[in-house]
């Protein structure tokens, strides 16, 4: 079957690879659309917690069918993955996909889509009313969270990116105000910025990015601010000062998905998913063929704004 074949760490190529088949607990998916990620990237890198074996195909997530029912699934069994015509996952692991729901979409709901919706709902329990800050709002994840708060019933939402032209659509999405972080000024001024845009402060912070970004957000945090922390694409560290995060009683929240309960994902998937085919959130798509796969990995390690996808 055709597949993306990591035969070393570093970029996947176009070619043949064994076909699936499927023992006790597991089931062959004829997959019709697979997502490129980020964690994609560092796992075929070999620097994330999974070490894929070598050959394998790469990928974790894919919309496709079992037996005529149309399912998203995240995680494959190795050295199966989600770039080939067939994949092989466990059986306990697929969810449904609402009908009339775009593949693509469904595709951008899932890890990138995830990581918005229940970092908001579960992990901070976001209060109707609350105000709320997005950083790194200009990527997949940030789009969706800022779509997602509203929905959710924030009260003001605050798209914080480097891209200009993606805040200016972000408004269009529902942000009611935005922060260029240009990366020039103080994290005290930086954090004023944020403070007028949020009017008066922040009660929840989806963060993405760390480093000054994050320090700035804190320093416009309202008391009781949750700061919850995804991930690191501006910088591994950030020297929080004492004062003002114990002054705000600021409460700094890990998060990872795979670490989240089965049933409380399948919940939010449920939601989110549903909430999409009601129109309330949208994602921009950028599809490729399988073939492509090289041109569109190397997209994606240029951190594009999008969601990628690679159609089998």
């Amino acid at each position: 079957m055709d597949a993306a074949v990591l035969t070393e760490p570093g970029t996947p190529t176009f070619a043949s690879f064994d076909e699936p088949a499927a023992g006790p607990g597991q089931v062959v998916v004829d997959v019709w659309v697979a997502g490129v990620n980020p964690v994609d990237v560092a796992i075929a890198a070999g620097a994330f917690v999974t070490k894929p074996p070598f050959p394998s195909v790469a990928g974790r997530e894919g919309v496709g069918t079992v037996e005529g029912r149309r399912v998203y699934f995240n995680g494959c069994v190795a050295p199966f993955g989600s770039m080939a015509q067939r994949t092989l996952v466990p059986a306990d692991s697929l969810f449904d996909v609402p009908e009339g729901l775009d593949d693509g979409l469904a595709v951008a709901l899932g890890i990138a889509g995830l990581a918005a919706w229940l970092p908001l709902q579960w992990r901070a329990r976001l209060q109707p009313g609350e105000t709320v800050l997005v950083l790194g709002a200009s990527g997949v994840l940030g789009t969706i969270a800022v779509q997602a708060a509203k929905v959710l019933g924030a009260g003001r939402v605050v798209a914080a990116a480097r891209d200009a032209e993606s805040l200016r659509r972000l408004t269009d999405l529902g942000a009611d105000a935005t922060v260029e972080l240009t990366g020039e000024e103080s994290t005290a001024a930086l954090g004023e910025r944020i403070r007028d845009a949020a009017g008066g402060g922040v009660d929840v912070t989806i963060d993405p990015v760390w480093g000054q970004p994050a320090l700035a957000a804190m320093a416009a945090a309202r008391m009781g601010m949750r700061h919850v922390q995804i991930g690191h694409s501006a910088a591994p560290a950030a020297e929080v000062v004492a004062g003002g995060f114990r002054e705000a009683m600021v409460d700094l929240l890990g998060y990872t998905t795979r670490h989240v309960p089965q049933d409380v994902v399948a919940r939010g998937w449920a939601e989110l998913t549903g909430h999409a085919a009601d129109g309330r959130i949208a994602v921009e798509v950028e599809r490729a063929p399988l073939a492509d796969v090289a041109e569109v990995w190397q997209r994606q390690t240029s951190f594009a704004h999008r969601k990628l996808v690679l159609e089998l």
